[in-house]
């Protein structure tokens, strides 16, 4: 997420009881661990963020 922070206003990681995982972006549930009933693939969450944030969003440029 950190390639993303210039478009990212605040972010805030909350864990519930028995691993529960509920990753949301303005208000809509981009993945539930507890609806979908298993843990994130790696980089799932993070693709589920750029579709979300749509294609014309470009990663934060990283210096060489």
């Amino acid at each position: 997420m950190s390639n993303y922070h210039h478009v990212i206003e605040r972010f805030t990681f909350i864990t519930g009881s028995k691993g529960a995982f509920v990753f949301t972006v303005d208000g809509e549930v981009l993945f539930s661990k507890k609806a979908i009933g298993r843990h994130a693939d790696p980089g799932e969450v993070l693709e589920l963020f750029r579709q979300f944030i749509g294609p014309d969003v470009e990663p934060f440029p990283r210096e060489l």
